[in-house]
């Protein structure tokens, strides 16, 4: 099991333009897009959030817009991963391309309040509220897209593959 982080919800359809909006799109600096992270949703989740804080969303999470900014600002932020119901396929390949773990799981939002401690297992797909004791199981992440997240993103995740 990961350490016990605390959950930050969020209901469906969470577009790209409410990750991150697009009037910060010029902003290239991953530290400075983490501060504007869903900053006209919930304007003190950005200085709120303790590095490890998990994610949890309803269906559709990331439709939109197909950009990365998104997901660099949820990991900049400290999100350690991002569990929903459903992703937009974009948002889902972004996320491992920049080293974001995600995990989808149909149950978990009916189990968690915000703010509740919870216990991830990214490698079996365990999910655990530890504030009431109820569990559900995700898709774990397959082996070879652990690997690029642990190498931080699918461009570090090759040039260590060329270094070989």
């Amino acid at each position: 099991m990961e350490s016990i982080s605390r959950v930050w919800k969020f209901g469906n359809d969470i577009d790209t333009d409410l990750i991150i909006p697009a009037r910060f799109l010029n902003v290239s600096d991953q530290n400075e897009l983490a501060k504007k992270c869903f900053i006209d949703v919930k304007p003190d989740f950005a200085g709120s959030i303790q590095n490890g804080d998990v994610i949890i969303a309803g269906s559709n999470f990331g439709c939109g817009s197909s950009r990365e900014h998104a997901p660099w600002s949820i990991k900049a932020a400290g999100i350690k991963v991002v569990i929903a119901k459903s992703f937009a396929r974009i948002f889902y390949r972004n996320a491992f391309n920049i080293g974001l773990p995600i995990l989808e799981s149909m149950d978990a939002w009916e189990l968690f309040e915000e703010g509740d401690q919870i216990e991830v297992d990214l490698s079996a797909g365990k999910i655990m509220n530890k504030a009431n004791g109820k569990q559900t199981m995700a898709n774990p992440i397959p082996d070879f897209m652990m690997n690029i997240i642990q190498a931080g993103g699918l461009v570090q995740y090759i040039k260590n593959k060329d270094r070989l």
